[in-house]
């Protein structure tokens, strides 16, 4: 896919969302771990961010613009968006998220950022997107059973938290956790993997500016399904890299463990970086179908992303796959 830059225009006059309300496209059955792929970055006009993060999920973020990167691929429609998920926590059929996670209570929420770092602390919703521009971008996302949908996600570069931490020279990777209440999410206990999910980036993938921290998706508030209040969407990778409803971020010196790797190291390593020549154990990840299609297209090695290829120079591609 071409990247290319667009004028400074209002979101509903590139991606109106009064065309895709109300559809649902034809979906297939399958397990899709996710994944992601995105293009990126420039300032928006916005409310608060007080306002932006009191609203509900559902309400609007006024005055979001596009950002000087979008893609040429038309959206996935956002109906689809939040009626297919994968959220385990919420239980693992596809469509279990949005029944389940409706009462989901992401207010008050905090996020702990320590390990080896200088400047450690536990930041509110608000703090932590003081420490950017908000920015909106537009994603690929793509699932491992050749599913990809596009969306356009509204967040921050998680590289302003990275900088404002101040990671000393022991910090290597950066590890992630979800939030778990079983209380909240007794669907969880029969999920099959181990939780809370856990997740983690080599420090360098987590500084490149693709890496994001996501609020909001279609021009509102981020909907509990997807992820409120904050979560992870790394362009290039599967998308259960993407963890979602995040509470801590820990720098760390070793390798984290990851929930797939744990519960099927075989068949998802830590990387999991988008890698149509190398084929998932039970499938080919050659082909992916883009929801709401029939045919399918050639996945691209990091989605398409060829910016990030550099920080893997040297890497066997399937060893560390």
């Amino acid at each position: 896919m071409i990247i290319g830059k667009a004028p400074d225009m209002r979101y509903s006059e590139v991606t109106p969302k009064k065309d895709f309300l109300n559809r649902r496209s034809f979906l297939t059955t399958g397990l899709a771990a996710g994944a992601a792929l995105a293009a990126g970055g420039g300032l928006l006009s916005m409310g608060s961010f007080s306002e932006a993060q009191a609203a509900l999920a559902g309400e609007k973020l006024a005055g979001v613009r596009n950002n000087k990167y979008v893609t040429d691929e038309k959206l996935t429609p956002f109906d689809d968006i939040k009626q297919y998920n994968n959220f385990y926590e919420f239980g693992t059929a596809k469509d279990d998220p949005a029944v389940h996670a409706k009462n989901f209570q992401t207010r008050p929420w905090t996020i702990e950022v320590g390990g080896e770092i200088a400047n450690p602390k536990t930041y509110d919703t608000d703090e932590i997107m003081k420490l950017a521009p908000l920015e909106e971008r537009i994603y690929r996302l793509r699932c491992v059973e050749a599913w990809s949908m596009v969306v356009p996600w509204i967040g921050f570069p998680l590289n302003a938290v990275i900088r404002k931490a101040e990671p000393n020279s022991k910090a290597k990777y950066v590890a992630f956790e979800t939030y778990y209440d079983p209380k909240q999410m007794p669907l969880g206990r029969s999920a099959g993997i181990q939780l809370p999910y856990v997740e983690g980036l080599r420090l360098d993938e987590a500084m490149h500016p693709l890496a994001l921290l996501s609020f909001g998706i279609y021009g509102e508030v981020l909907p509990n399904q997807n992820g409120a209040p904050l979560r992870l969407v790394v362009p290039w990778k599967y998308g259960f890299k993407s963890i979602k409803s995040i509470i801590k971020i820990s720098f760390v010196e070793k390798e984290p463990p990851t929930t797939w790797n744990i519960s099927a190291p075989r068949e998802y390593g830590f990387y999991s970086n988008v890698n149509p020549k190398v084929n998932h154990p039970r499938w080919s990840q050659a082909k992916e179908r883009r929801i709401g299609n029939f045919f399918r297209r050639d996945t691209l090695m990091f989605n398409g992303y060829p910016e990030v290829a550099s920080m893997y120079s040297g890497m066997d591609m399937k060893k560390n796959y």
